[in-house]
């Protein structure tokens, strides 16, 4: 069985990305391989954090490995907060990152947005790109209770419930993470 280390301590991260891969693959987190380092993330696209964040791990630990960089761009707010999603309002707390987007947003009538998700996969030195992307809208305030991050405000396009609304499995069968890592998965099993 390949093993993988993901670039997360993350586990709701890691629990869609094992829900995707089934067990053909054993996926690692950071603690798994003693990593308590703080990985830098200093790009400016999804791009730049996923390469720099898998570069890091598999130069120091020489272990195959992938890392994803996430996030919500909203149209109206020009595509932000982008790589900035997890901390938007200047903290890793998101409520406040929520309150901060609706507040920018008010009662602008173009609630598109995208979530984006960008994978770098290191495998024997080689990287590859893997990119998932899921349309949607920002609702006026939060709704439901699951999920984690912005998905109480996202609505995907042709659904009437929030990813925080969804059951982890619908919102696995539709997801941003879930398309990129199924493209990381579908490259995986025909290339090893």
């Amino acid at each position: 069985m390949m093993e993988l280390v993901f670039a997360t301590n993350n586990l709701h991260k890691l629990e869609e990305v094992q829900a995707v891969v089934g067990d053909q693959f054993r996926i690692l987190t950071l603690a798994d391989i003693g990593c308590a380092d703080e990985i830098p993330e200093t790009g400016d696209t999804f791009e730049a954090n996923a390469s720099q964040k898998s570069g890091y791990l598999y130069d120091k630990y020489q272990r195959d490995c992938f890392s994803d960089d996430s996030g919500l761009e909203v149209i109206a707010l020009n595509n932000e907060p982008g790589v900035y999603s997890a901390r938007y309002s200047g903290t890793r707390d998101m409520e406040k990152n929520i309150d901060l987007l609706l507040q920018r947003l008010g009662d602008h009538t173009d609630r598109r947005a995208r979530f984006r998700t960008v994978i770098s996969l290191r495998v024997g030195g080689a990287e590859y790109f893997f990119e998932g992307t899921v349309e949607g809208d920002i609702g006026f305030e939060r709704a439901g209770g699951g999920g984690f991050g912005y998905d109480p405000l996202f609505t995907p396009r042709g659904r009437s419930q929030t990813f925080a609304q969804m059951s982890a499995a619908e919102k696995n069968a539709i997801s941003h993470r879930s398309i990129a890592v199924s493209k990381l998965a579908e490259f995986l099993k025909t290339t090893y």
